[in-house]
């Protein structure tokens, strides 16, 4: 089986990635961190590519480039990580991820917000606590 960490921004996520090998080490399980793109941040990178170069960004760079994040989010953390970048949103390409992998648990960050902050700006992590098949441990930023 699998441990999935979901991975935010790489500074922020070093934490998630960390309880996720935890949890990968005690159950003997691989760990894979996933980064999702949006599909805006795909936009603004395509855009400056093409600025740069005249060039279309081709799509398997842009999950390269997702991957570097997760990546970059795992560096810290002993052992093997599998690094994999999407494009979608955020939380029904984690779910289906995590579903498509057999997950035993998601890993992902979390940060109070208010109820009004939800509602309005939306919740990565609350859509995948509602929305996974598997247990998920959200893990809290300390900020």
């Amino acid at each position: 089986m699998v441990v999935v960490a979901a991975i935010g921004r790489p500074e922020r996520s070093k934490r998630v990635v960390r309880e996720a090998k935890s949890l990968a080490d005690a159950f003997e399980d691989d760990l894979t961190a996933v980064h999702v793109m949006s599909r805006s941040e795909f936009r603004d990178l395509q855009q400056r590519n093409f600025d740069d170069s005249g060039e279309p960004i081709k799509m398997e760079r842009i999950r390269e480039f997702a991957a570097g994040r997760a990546r970059e989010a795992a560096e810290d953390v002993a052992g093997d990580v599998e690094a994999v970048g999407l494009l979608g949103d955020a939380s029904a390409e984690i779910v289906d991820y995590a579903s498509e992998r057999g997950a035993r648990y998601v890993v992902v960050g979390g940060r109070k917000r208010s109820p009004t902050g939800k509602a309005v700006f939306g919740s990565v992590t609350q859509s995948v606590l509602l929305n996974a098949d598997v247990p998920v441990l959200t893990v809290m930023r300390n900020d």
